[in-house]
């Protein structure tokens, strides 16, 4: 099999999100549970399988992996995906690339400076908004004290395919002051459709930047990720429902990964439309390795 592994929501080389791609004949031949482990070898957040390089429905098959469990839907791994199949498979300038993922098709478009992909943006599902939860429950989680969790807007649920939970901070100095509490979340989690949570503030490490993120979700292999474009789609539609930044569509720079030395770059637009909260995510992606599986 060949492999490619990909920085994506990158501000530069060796930064954001890195992604493993899969291809080649080979994988016809995998399972379920090779799959599984070839994920848990690899140990990024996501590992990706691009499981025919032929166009079905318009699109193209793909699966993805944690080191501990396949997921319907992700962010990162659905636009370097996108990016490895432009680069390697279809080779010419396209404007759009589909892929079929567990959740259903999800299209990426393509932005270009010249004949290079400058960005790469997907629309997400609808955004859905789940349970509701109190700042005396989710702080000791974080081990923040509830003055630090902004009591204007609501700790929620939302998903635009994996669901997480999404808590607004105050300031940066908190989100930088994190340490999760692993008895207290895995025990939240038990009694919860979200298993991820995902904390934001205003304050920003660059002054260009709109928002400052952090995302957690150790049940899934994954104590800390350094750029989650699903999490950052289901902010977006929580953002545009409660009016955080006034009414009206949102266009944002949101930074992710400082804390944990792999600075990344999310772009964000929503606003709402006919059916639901419309949610774009972009980012850049850059290929840094290739080679062959044995």
């Amino acid at each position: 099999m060949n492999f490619y592994i990909v920085d994506v929501f990158a501000v530069g080389k060796y930064t954001g999100n890195q992604l493993a791609v899969f291809t080649g004949d080979e994988l016809a031949g995998l399972s379920d549970t090779d799959m599984q482990r070839i994920a848990k070898e690899i140990n990024y957040s996501e590992t990706t399988f691009i499981t025919s390089t032929e166009m079905r429905d318009g699109g193209y098959d793909v699966r993805i992996f944690t080191p501990e469990q396949e997921l319907p839907f992700a962010g990162h791994p659905t636009l370097g995906t996108a990016y490895v199949l432009q680069q390697e498979i279809i080779q010419k300038s396209v404007d759009t690339i589909i892929l079929n993922l567990k959740i259903g098709q999800i299209p990426v478009t393509l932005d270009y400076s010249g004949e290079s992909v400058e960005w790469l943006w997907m629309r997400q599902k609808t955004p859905t908004f789940g349970q509701g939860f109190s700042v005396n429950k989710i702080a000791p989680v974080l081990n923040l004290d509830v003055e630090e969790i902004d009591s204007r807007f609501p700790i929620e649920e939302v998903s635009t395919g994996v669901p997480f939970i999404i808590v607004p901070l105050n300031n940066l100095a908190s989100v930088k002051k994190i340490k999760v509490n692993k008895d207290k979340y895995f025990e939240l989690v038990s009694n919860t459709q979200a298993k991820a949570i995902l904390v934001f503030c205003p304050e920003t490490y660059y002054p260009e930047n709109n928002l400052n993120v952090r995302m957690f979700a150790d049940v899934m292999g994954v104590p800390e990720d350094p750029a989650t474009g699903s999490a950052n789609g289901c902010l977006a539609g929580y953002l545009v429902e409660y009016a955080y930044f006034g009414s009206g569509p949102i266009d944002l720079r949101v930074e992710q990964g400082y804390e944990i030395g792999r600075p990344s770059l999310l772009l964000l637009k929503a606003q709402k439309g006919q059916g639901g909260i419309e949610v774009n995510v972009g980012g850049k992606s850059i290929i840094i390795a290739k080679g062959e599986f044995v």
